[in-house]
């Protein structure tokens, strides 16, 4: 399909959607918000009548989300802002029986759930859908669900965000370090959607700045193959329903101030509140730290930061059957770059700081009683800026700034029908991404780019040394000598590299999908249409198809799906790691390409009894020009690279154990190969390799077991204990011990080399080892001649993570405002590890030591 023929079917798309619209509306009274779902109805008695100022109740037992309501006087009830997920509804009215009933929310077109109560001495059999289906969805797509009673008792690190959650309540997610993961095999492939509106951009702490956790009333986690609606980064999604303060009359919210290990206070205030017609919800939070990054050393160095938060929700019902809603969010953040000993001693001092900001207006207008229409638009961007120490030659091998800006503008669009067992949803995006790129670099090592080596083989420090000509007396040619880098070498009396270039990358698609209820089976059909318009251009269309069948009797759900993507490029730092403007310093560099990818999933969910259920998966990703980042020596600039092709393929499982007596628990897991093949294109400074090899987001197994108690409902006091497992990731920078030899001596201390009983220190290095009892405690280095790219790679140590958190809800068992108290312990024995060990995607950054936190605050 040609590009002029994609984008004119993607125009007649939308303005179908647009005129949609305008067709006669009547019928409905709610609708659901930003993605999220409806439930409306009306309570009577035997007679017909209605039931006013009756009590009704929602819940879904694994995620834990449960909400309550009162009939107004008309006897009507609404549940809004309900993320997708099957419900358990009840009534319990004084002289009436207890009335039950299952509804699952599949969509944002309103369900109308009509309740009839019997009265207590009838003969009237009370309707109840079985309590043990209650475990199982029979959603083809595996996703995890987390609700916020789950993230509220946590015990997390004090700078983390949304991806800490995602990370240890997801199965299948690889944890990294300054709160990035892996997802499912892959680096970064990851879309959060917020209240519909799709970020594809990365977010962890070095790239952007999220919402606040407080401002999230749920996730759901995608580990599958994502539906039709989702593109661009789809390996994860994590679909993202903010609170409300709709139908709030008095408002609700929370303040709180604590302080944590490394000087770390922090505030948060939440407040939402409003009427059935106008409902706002606002959450603010701010703190500091001297551990702000994960740094290289166990040792946080030259490591303060702070960052501030602000996040509103608006919801209007402008009419009977329509609803604005606008989230506003604006942050920033500001931080020192981590030191090694060696760059503490050099005096280096790098600064970071990124400011956010993010306006999404949307509208839902219900059409007669089965049809929903939403519009979203959003702009968004993350400006960053990243300033090298005052003296160039504090900072080695370079000094390097970056001033860069990622806008993003777009619109997105859908109808959702409903009708008997079809959930139809046709839709399609616009967006735009601008980007704006300043970069300078100059090399400050003299031994970076010489020309000649010494008697030793290592490149000669002689500033004096241009050409290799000059290699005599001694001084052999450097083969590795690039003589276009010896302008920007400040060594040898060049100039920095300057650049500055901007592009803007667009991209349109427009979908199809229907889940459809057939008996015991589920069916999840669709087809997207992805154009994507930047450096090159590149069409898709992408089945997915996806089948679920619930075994009769058995507590036994069984799924598989297929689905094909278009993966795109990273926009961080793409122009420059494609060379647009920039030959002399990264050559003929071809413009990075978007990807195509195919991908299988198949699981099964099984439910024992009442309690308990389990899910397991197995993936396979092939991936044609598959994508990672390639770090700039020690900072937290990054550089997108592309990669010929790679196989990724594992396996995911949750075991969830529903509430009971107070005890709840849930273990996630996950194992992938991921094996990348050359040649590699783009980066900075980065020789890609030629054959297949484990890239740095293989791992063998992760786990991460959370446990919660309540102890007393009066105070709500309550424990929670996190175990985290890393079997660990490919660290290829020491495929041997005769290599951890050649590292410095603060590299060798880090990682703890050691030769029989000696262990490295950074006044005493281990040059030479005879001894058979050798190694590095903090990786685990093949045996000599055992090393393998692909089958035995070096791969950082494992880990055992524990964390511990205790808190009371209320204190002082007050019925109103109700005092806050939480006490919290990372990595409770003091476990010292790493994320990674000099890797060329990454770097090196050590996990936190043992930190305590304290929160105190009230509830309202």
């Amino acid at each position: 399909m040609s590009t002029r023929r994609s984008l004119h079917f993607l125009s007649i798309a939308l303005q179908t959607l647009v005129a949609i619209c305008a067709i006669g509306v009547a019928g409905a009274h709610g609708q659901g918000l930003g993605g999220a779902g409806t439930v409306q109805g009306t309570v009577k008695d035997p007679t017909g009548g209605v039931m006013q100022a009756v009590e009704v109740r929602i819940s879904n037992r694994v995620s834990g989300f449960t909400r309550t309501t009162t009939t107004d006087a008309a006897g009507k009830f609404v549940f809004s802002n309900l993320p997708p997920n099957p419900y358990h509804m009840s009534v319990d009215a004084q002289g009436f029986k207890a009335l039950e009933r299952d509804v699952d929310v599949r969509t944002a077109v309103p369900i109308t759930v009509d309740l009839t109560l019997a009265l207590a001495g009838a003969t009237a059999s009370v309707e109840v859908v079985g309590h043990a289906e209650d475990l199982l969805e029979r959603d083809p797509t595996a996703h995890t669900d987390i609700d916020q009673s789950l993230m509220s008792k946590m015990p997390l690190e004090s700078s983390s965000g949304l991806n800490q959650i995602v990370t240890l309540a997801s199965p299948g997610v690889i944890a990294d370090s300054n709160g990035f993961f892996h997802p499912i095999g892959d680096h970064a492939q990851t879309q959060f959607s917020i209240d519909n509106q799709p970020v594809t951009d990365q977010q962890s702490r070095v790239y952007s700045n999220q919402i606040s956790p407080d401002a999230v009333q749920s996730m759901e986690v995608i580990t599958g193959v994502a539906p039709a609606e989702y593109g661009d980064k789809s390996s994860l999604v994590v679909h993202i329903v903010t609170k409300s303060g709709l139908d709030q009359p008095k408002p609700t919210g929370s303040v709180a101030v604590g302080y944590g290990s490394f000087k770390s206070p922090m505030v948060d205030a939440n407040v939402g509140g409003g009427s059935h017609s106008v409902g706002d919800f606002l959450s603010i939070s701010g703190m500091r730290t001297d551990r702000f990054l994960d740094p290289p050393e166990f040792t946080a160095l030259h490591d303060t930061g702070n960052s501030v938060s602000f996040f509103d929700r608006l919801d209007a019902h402008t009419g009977d059957t329509s609803t604005f809603h606008l989230n506003v969010q604006a942050a920033r953040s500001a931080f020192d770059v981590p030191n090694t000993f060696d760059q503490d001693d050099a005096g280096q001092a790098q600064h970071q700081e990124i400011s956010t900001f993010n306006v999404a207006p949307g509208f839902s207008q219900v059409i007669g009683s089965k049809t929903l229409f939403t519009a979203n638009a959003f702009v968004r961007q993350d400006h960053l800026t990243y300033s090298p120490s005052a003296d160039p030659f504090a900072d080695s091998p370079a000094s390097v700034s970056q001033d860069r800006t990622l806008r993003n503008l777009g619109v997105k669009a859908d109808v959702a029908y409903t009708s008997g067992n079809h959930n139809v949803k046709v839709g399609g995006t616009i967006g735009a991404t601008k980007l704006d790129e300043k970069f300078t670099t100059g090399l400050t090592d003299p031994s970076f780019n010489s020309p000649c080596l010494d008697a030793g083989g290592d490149p000669s420090e002689n500033t004096a040394l241009r050409t290799t000509g000059q290699c005599r007396g001694g001084l052999t040619v450097n083969p590795d000598f690039n003589p276009d880098l010896l302008a920007f070498d400040l060594s040898r009396r060049g100039s920095p590299f300057s650049f500055a270039q901007t592009a803007t990358i667009k991209e349109q698609a427009a979908y199809i999908q229907d889940d459809i209820k057939a008996g015991t089976a589920n069916f999840k059909i669709g087809v997207r249409l992805d154009h994507y318009d930047g450096l090159t251009s590149a069409t898709l269309v992408e089945p997915r198809v996806g089948a679920s069948f619930a075994v009769p009797g058995s507590g036994t759900v069984l799924r598989a799906s297929y689905g094909r993507t278009l993966e795109t490029p990273y926009n961080e730092n793409l122009l420059l790691s494609s060379g647009v403007g920039a030959e002399a310093l990264v050559g003929e560099a071809a413009p990075l390409a978007p990807g195509k990818r195919d991908q299988v999933e198949l699981g099964i969910q099984q439910g024992f009894g009442r309690w308990v259920v389990i899910d397991f998966g197995y993936y396979h990703k092939h991936t044609k020009n598959a994508y990672d980042f390639g770090v700039l020596f020690d900072t937290p600039i990054v550089f997108p690279i592309s990669w010929d092709h790679s196989n990724v393929d594992g396996f995911t499982g949750r075991v969830n154990l529903v509430e009971h007596g107070g005890f709840s628990a849930f273990m996630v897991f996950g194992h992938a190969e991921a094996i990348f093949s050359g040649p590699g294109n783009g980066g900075l400074f980065v020789e890609p390799a030629a054959g297949e090899f484990a890239i740095d987001h293989d791992q063998k197994f992760q786990q991460t077991t959370n446990l919660q108690y309540v102890f007393e409902k009066k105070t709500g006091a309550w424990a929670a204990l996190s175990w985290r497992y890393d079997s660990g990731l490919v660290a290829g920078a020491v495929p041997d011990f005769a290599t951890a030899l050649t590292l410095t001596p603060d590299q060798q201390a880090a990682i703890h080399v050691f030769c029989g009983s000696t262990v490295a220190t950074p006044e005493a290095p281990i040059t030479s080892c005879s001894s058979s009892d050798r190694g590095a405690k903090l990786l685990a280095i093949p045996a000599d001649g055992a090393e393998d790219d692909v089958n035995n790679p070096a791969r950082v140590a494992p880990r055992h993570l524990f964390n511990l958190g205790i808190g009371a809800d209320n204190l002082f068992h007050s019925a109103n405002a109700k005092i806050r108290l939480r006490f919290s312990v990372i990595n409770l024995t003091n476990k010292e590890a790493l994320y990674n060990f000099l890797s060329t995607f990454t770097g090196t950054h050590f996990v936190t030591p043992r930190a305590y936190q304290v929160h105190v605050g009230v509830t309202f």
